[in-house]
């Protein structure tokens, strides 16, 4: 069993839970373009290793979510797909 496949396994009981019918909000939700404009300050910042300790958790955090999010739009694309 490969990696995706044992995650999806494990997370997707609990997706059951929450995405039922809002599959498509899930896939179409964006942050603001202030809060984009934000993280990408931060992202060039950090290229040029510029940012403080406090901006560097605040950066990570941001990337743990993106990641997050990553993950719920492609659960959300598979109930998509299977219920169709």
């Amino acid at each position: 069993m490969s990696i995706q496949t044992a995650f999806h396994r494990g997370l997707a009981p609990v997706l059951q839970l929450l995405l039922p019918g809002r599959e498509q909000l899930v896939l179409d939700a964006r942050p603001d373009q202030a809060l984009r404009n934000h993280i990408d300050n931060l992202a060039a910042r950090n290229t040029e290793d510029e940012l403080t300790d406090d901006e560097r958790a605040e950066y990570e955090g941001y990337v743990r979510a993106n990641k997050f999010l990553a993950v719920l739009r492609r659960e959300a694309k598979f109930m998509i797909e299977a219920a169709r």
